[in-house]
């Protein structure tokens, strides 16, 4: 994301001008916006013209126009993010409050005006433009037949190609068929990779499959980039990494990134912080539940008692619509940081956020064992819908 201008004033409204340069901004600003909001941006819209006869005639000008939020979708295939709203700023050819949808595209400048700043906010435009913020792995989950190429960012996985094919099965004295058929599967995840990842923006290059799958697949890839004399391949072969996974679908991303050999090339990349201290949170409670706690009021309670050692939190809880709820997280990250204790916040789009967002979206890990206070049925429900809400 590109920062083109901000007017941020001493009660924390204004505006800030920014440009999306790749899909992962789009996230951002997912997160980013709130119902309320208003957004500016360049469209295209059909305006009708009535002649002097009475006749009608219609075509698609660009504009731009200026909405309240009402409403968001992202789109996570596509990364786009298209913002439902009515208008709030007069122009001559849009009658002021009509419905419109923006959809925002890359190297587009846009403006989002807020009543306020918050730190959540501010904080996720800094991570979006500042240019060193990604520390990317490439990684090709597969099985014989089944290949899933993905990105991974600090704030999302992206899918960028699924391969599904059949493959022969192998014939007593007479395999010739099966090797064929893996042959064209490997060519085929070896086409994709080397059109969807950048190997010098790429710190590591994760293969893994059950069996041996992921080194007949590296053994091909080099085979193919030295017979093509694709250089930016061959000088990144330090890059990659063969592992050993229970499957060939993408949930197992998780259980790969666990493994010591890719944790030393990535200890100080978001993901693997995220993974990191969510195990260490599920070690702890098994050691002693006590000193491991989950859901909405338990850990403002562990808060209020000052026991909160780390504290793990989704970015779907900032996503509430209802300005107190967000108020009410943000509050919570800042104070926990005032004590000078590490805050997670993992996003919803990685495996790690997901298994999060099972636990109500925040946990905490406690500096001393505190005795578990009994919830009523009223509170537990309580908890239950705000999580629903936000």
């Amino acid at each position: 994301m590109k920062l083109i201008q901000k007017n941020i004033e001493k009660n924390g409204s204004g505006w800030i001008t920014m440009c999306p340069e790749e899909p992962e901004d789009m996230w951002h600003l997912y997160n980013i916006l709130q119902v309320g909001d208003q957004l500016k941006a360049s469209t295209v819209r059909r305006v009708v013209k009535v002649g002097a006869t009475g006749s009608t005639s219609g075509s698609r000008v660009v504009m731009k126009l200026r909405i309240l939020v009402e409403n968001m979708d992202f789109d996570t295939k596509a990364a786009q993010l298209h913002i439902k709203g009515r208008t709030t700023e007069y122009h001559p050819e849009v009658k002021m409050g009509s419905y419109h949808t923006l959809d925002l595209e890359l190297h587009r400048n846009f403006t989002l005006y807020k009543n306020e700043w918050d730190a959540f906010a501010l904080d996720r435009v800094d991570a979006a433009c500042n240019p060193s913020r990604n520390a990317e792995i490439g990684a090709v989950v597969l099985d014989e037949g089944l290949a899933n190429i993905c990105l991974i960012t600090d704030y999302m996985t992206i899918l960028r190609q699924r391969i599904d094919q059949v493959i022969p099965r192998k014939r007593r004295g007479d395999s010739s068929a099966y090797q064929k058929g893996l042959d064209k599967f490997y060519d085929s995840v070896f086409q994709s990779i080397n059109s969807e990842f950048d190997f010098d923006k790429l710190k590591v290059v994760i293969l893994a499959s059950p069996g041996f799958v992921a080194r007949g697949l590296y053994d091909y890839i080099f085979s193919m980039a030295v017979k093509l004399d694709l250089k930016q391949i061959v000088k990144s072969k330090n890059k990659f990494v063969i592992l050993h996974s229970s499957t060939g679908h993408i949930h197992s991303l998780n259980e790969i990134l666990k493994d010591p050999a890719v944790e030393s090339k990535l200890a100080d990349t978001k993901y693997v912080q995220e993974i990191r201290v969510l195990n260490k949170f599920y070690d702890v409670m098994n050691e002693d539940d006590r000193k491991a706690w989950y859901g909405p009021n338990h850990v403002l309670k562990a808060f209020e008692l000052g026991a909160i050692g780390e504290l793990l939190i989704s970015d779907s809880l900032f996503r509430s619509s209802d300005i107190a709820t967000r108020k009410k997280w943000v509050s919570l990250v800042e104070g926990v940081k005032e004590i000078n204790c590490p805050v997670y916040i993992f996003s919803s789009l990685h495996e790690s956020g997901k298994q999060l967002d099972l636990l109500s979206g925040i946990a905490a890990i406690l500096t001393y064992p505190v005795d578990e206070e009994d919830i009523s049925e009223d509170e537990e429900d309580e908890e239950s819908q705000n999580f629903e809400h936000s």
